[in-house]
Order: C-alpha cells, then sequence, then structure tokens
C-alpha cells in the first residue's frame, strides 16, 4: 500500500499514517433492509463528519478544515472511497455491490504468511485464474473477504454495514456515535422517517456535502438553510429511536445534542482554545483530551 498509495491519489499516505477515525458497525436482517440502511448511512455519512469534526490541525497548525481526515480521504484513492451513488439506483442490491467490488483494483494476495503485491489488478481476472502476480491460481473466500477490506467508500458493506464518516475523539463522543446510528436505523420509525427525508435528495446534492463538510461543517449550506437543522432533525429521531428502544440509552447523544444545539462542531472548539488559552500552541490538546 505505502509504495501504490502515492500512484493513486496524493493523500493516501497521510491517510495512512496520520488520520484516526472510529467506526459503527451495523447489522442488517436481509437484502431489502441492507438497502435502506445503506441508503441512510451514506446521505447522512456528512452530518456524522460535521457531528463529530475533531481534525483541524496539522503539524502543530490549524490547516483550514475542520475534519481534515474527511477532506483527505477525498484524495486518497477514488477507485476505492466516496459516496457510491449506485447504492440509491432501483437496482440495487447485493449483486450491484459485488460488481463494484470486483472493479475496485487489488492490492494484494496473503499466501503462506506473505503478502503478494497484486496492485492496481483485477479480481475479475483472479476469478479466471488469471492473475499476473500469481498465474494460475483461483481465489479462496478468504481472498474475497481480504479484498472487501480494501474497499473504503464513506459506508462499507460486508456482512454488516460499517459507518466510516467520523473522526476519533474522546470517549464521551466513542459513546455517541453507535448511539447516534442504533437510534436511526434499528429503529423502523426513525429509519423510515430519515428515508422520507432524503428521498428527494440527489446525487449531486450529496456529493456536495461530501465535499464541502470537512471544510464547512455544520454551517455547509444546503436548500434553503444550512446543515446545522438538519442535523438537529437528525439527531431528535435518533433520540426518539432510542427511547423507542427502551434501554435508557439516549443519555450517550448528550455530547452530539450540545454540538447541535451550539451549532459549534468538536473541531471549532479546539480552533477556539488553541487562538485563545492555549497561546496557538496545539500542546495543551494533550492535556485537554485525555481519556
Amino acid at each position: 500500500m505505502r509504495n501504490y498509495m502515492p500512484k493513486v491519489g496524493s493523500l493516501g499516505l497521510d491517510m495512512m499514517f496520520r488520520t484516526c477515525t472510529v467506526q459503527v458497525n451495523l447489522d442488517f436482517s436481509s437484502e431489502a433492509d441492507m438497502i435502506r440502511k445503506f441508503r441512510v448511512g451514506l446521505a447522512l455519512q456528512p452530518i456524522a463528519t460535521a457531528l463529530f469534526a475533531n481534525s483541524p490541525f496539522t503539524e502543530g497548525k490549524p490547516n483550514g478544515f475542520l475534519s481534515m481526515r474527511s477532506q483527505i480521504w477525498t484524495d486518497t484513492d477514488n477507485n476505492r472511497a466516496g459516496m457510491l451513488p449506485f447504492v440509491f439506483d432501483d437496482s440495487f442490491g447485493f449483486e450491484q455491490y459485488v460488481d463494484y467490488a470486483l472493479d475496485v483494483p487489488m492490492y494484494f494476495v496473503y499466501r503462506k504468511k506473505k503478502y503478494i503485491d497484486c496492485t492496481g489488478m483485477s479480481f475479475r481476472d483472479f476469478l479466471a485464474g488469471k492473475l499476473p502476480c500469481i498465474p494460475g491460481e483461483l481465489p479462496t473466500l478468504n481472498d474475497w473477504e481480504n479484498h472487501l477490506t480494501t474497499i473504503f467508500p464513506e459506508v462499507r458493506l460486508k456482512r454488516y454495514l460499517e459507518m466510516r464518516g467520523a473522526d476519533g475523539g474522546p470517549w464521551r463522543r466513542l459513546c455517541a456515535l453507535p448511539a447516534f446510528w442504533v437510534g436511526l436505523l434499528y429503529d423502523e420509525v426513525s429509519l423510515q422517517n430519515v428515508l422520507d427525508m432524503v428521498a428527494d435528495w440527489t446525487p449531486e446534492e450529496r456529493q456536495m456535502l461530501r465535499n464541502k463538510v470537512p471544510k464547512t461543517g455544520l454551517k455547509t449550506p444546503f436548500r434553503d438553510g444550512y446543515l446545522r437543522h438538519i442535523a438537529e432533525y437528525v439527531v431528535q429521531l435518533a433520540k426518539d429511536g432510542l427511547e423507542r428502544r427502551g434501554f435508557k440509552e439516549s443519555g450517550f447523544l448528550n455530547e452530539v445534542k450540545e454540538v447541535v444545539r451550539t451549532g459549534v462542531t468538536p473541531a471549532e472548539k479546539l480552533l477556539e482554545m488553541y487562538n485563545g488559552k492555549w497561546g496557538q500552541s496545539v500542546d495543551p490538546v494533550f492535556e485537554e483530551l485525555l481519556y
């Protein structure tokens, strides 16, 4: 990967060595259930990016972004990252995701405890026994599972769905992130409400949010208002969903409720401290954000 990344984007090595995310894995019960959750996950991923934005510094200085981690993914490897517009096609299902994954260039094959470099090669060729790095060999299910882990869209499908849009953060936010997604996806009413809300969002609008949120966060203009207003509604839906589950989980959302109430993302709080009491030094971050 280290050798291949610079060939396909300018920020791949930054992604590998100096970004930190936290991801939530969520179950689905059927193909139809997966499709609904996948669509909601993709449409709302920029909102999660904004709510949890926490990477405004690079090499000790403000970098001009609220989530530099999210920005880095826009120029890491666009063959395997992004917002997957085809998930919103009427024909979408497991098979279409497999077709997409088959065309994502490979990284490696693992044989005899060694990684064999197959960067840029096609899994379709592998299925035909024509992989240049190990000619004549056919893939195992394990090879396919490995390949699926080398795809990095904003939501990734495996035997579960991975929500990949949030920056890492202190433990309260680590608890808030699954609460946010569970309240939206594991409650039928909230899930349907979000599906109804995003039904007329265009692929261009979803991509615009993906592009702009790393810089402008909740202040990103959307239709006749700002993303913050939609985020407020979505956080309320997550809270309602958690309450209907009946496990007393909605308290975990307090951290993000505060973010939508004030409109101030974690990154903006850090920048405020950097420009204020920290005297333009990032070193105090190691004290203030200790776990």
